[in-house]
């Protein structure tokens, strides 16, 4: 869903900030830390939720501790780029949890996925019977992540400011 840039100034951009670094503050903690008092902070905080720049809030789980150490990118191209076949791909890939990110991209393929795996088998499972199964698929091109370099969950907010 495509919503407006919709104006932030410099204290929704500290709020944000904050709340990227650790969503459980307290309403009192954050209005200290960006400078205001608790009722403005929490209307605030109220307003950017019910205008959608805050989407929620989510817990951080470690991948290589719940058993899910395995990061495969995977470039998928389909027969057709027609609305019909991206729409039956895209319906599909939000169904499996596996998936945890995917974007229709320009250049060489149509997706980049990026799936999560306990391992080579668990892998070759998903690919097996799962993504070489929908329809209008015509290549798969799989990347092993060797080591993450970095990943982030907060969006640079501040660099607004700059």
């Amino acid at each position: 869903m495509n919503h407006p840039s919709m104006a932030l100034d410099k204290i929704d951009r500290r709020i944000l900030a904050a709340l990227q670094s650790n969503a459980r503050l307290r309403n009192v903690e954050l209005a200290e830390e960006v400078g205001l008092s608790a009722s403005p902070c929490l209307r605030r905080v109220k307003r950017l939720e019910e205008t959608g720049v805050i989407r929620g809030y989510a817990t951080l789980v470690d991948p290589e501790i719940v058993g899910l150490p395995v990061s495969v990118f995977v470039q998928v191209t389909l027969e057709k780029q027609v609305e019909a076949s991206l729409d039956a791909f895209e319906k599909q890939i939000i169904a499996w949890p596996e998936v945890m990110e995917c974007y229709l991209m320009t250049g060489d393929s149509d997706y980049l996925l990026r799936v999560v795996a306990a391992d080579l088998t668990a892998y070759q499972e998903f690919l097996m019977n799962k993504l070489t199964r929908v329809d209008g698929v015509a290549s798969i091109k799989s990347s092993f992540a060797l080591r993450r370099i970095a990943y982030r969950t907060a969006l640079p907010v501040g660099a607004a400011d700059a």
